[in-house]
């Protein structure tokens, strides 16, 4: 492991804004903020999104410097990654920013049913031949329904056709009501609408960037759960 990366890895754990303790559905220990986000950590009662493999949380960023009066926490599982977004989150002063270190698939030990109002999963493993690991998959559906009202909102953001596509299929199967999906979100304005191209368009992941400049086209999926 590279100097830098062990730098990252010391520094993100004295970040106030990353939890790094790893909890697991059967170890019997309950995560002392679950439930208690709002009041314990953010200090208010607004609504909380979740960004699902967040990487360097550009949208944790992105969303929580938009929306003020809500509350936002990246998920991720690598703590190089999540430094750098933790590390803009103290340097401008984002209270309304959080992230956990651990794998997604024990998202549900640190909240409690309904804390978590939206989620947002932008470009994630397509996981190829691999389905049930997909993150719009039926185990992961279920954990999101776990610590989500019925209602909730997923948005799926994915330069993977094949993904894309899987998400649909998902959508129909389940019968998840469809909200807005596109195949190139840069030149469907008028069909997802202005608020939906702004943030689909204004907020680039690191990924996207790299997507785009090869001429990939970005797709869109947003459906309630």
């Amino acid at each position: 492991m590279g100097h830098r990366k062990l730098k990252k890895f010391a520094e993100v754990a004295e970040f106030p804004n990353v939890i790094q303790t790893h909890m697991f559905p059967d170890d019997g220990v309950i995560f002392p903020l679950k439930g208690n986000w709002k009041t314990d950590y953010f200090k208010n009662n607004n609504p909380i999104t979740v960004e699902v493999g967040c990487g360097r949380g550009e949208y944790t960023l992105g969303l929580a410097r938009r929306f003020p009066e809500r509350n936002f926490i990246g998920m991720d599982i690598k703590g190089a990654r999540i430094w750098k977004g933790a590390k803009a989150a103290l340097a401008e002063n984002l209270t309304n920013v959080a992230f956990i270190r651990n794998r997604i698939d024990f998202i549900e030990t640190y909240f409690s049913p309904e804390e978590v109002n939206e989620i947002w999963i932008p470009f994630p493993d397509p996981q190829p031949g691999k389905k049930q690991k997909r993150l719009v998959a039926p185990p992961f559906i279920t954990r999101y329904r776990k610590i989500a009202p019925a209602g909730a909102i997923v948005h799926l953001k994915t330069d993977n056709h094949d993904l894309y596509e899987y998400a649909l299929e998902q959508v129909t199967e389940h019968k998840y009501p469809l909200l807005c999906h596109s195949q190139d979100v840069s030149i469907d304005a008028q069909n997802i609408g202005t608020e939906r191209f702004a943030l689909l368009t204004e907020i680039e992941t690191y990924y996207e960037k790299l997507f785009l400049s090869l001429g990939s086209k970005i797709h869109y999926v947003e459906f309630s759960i």
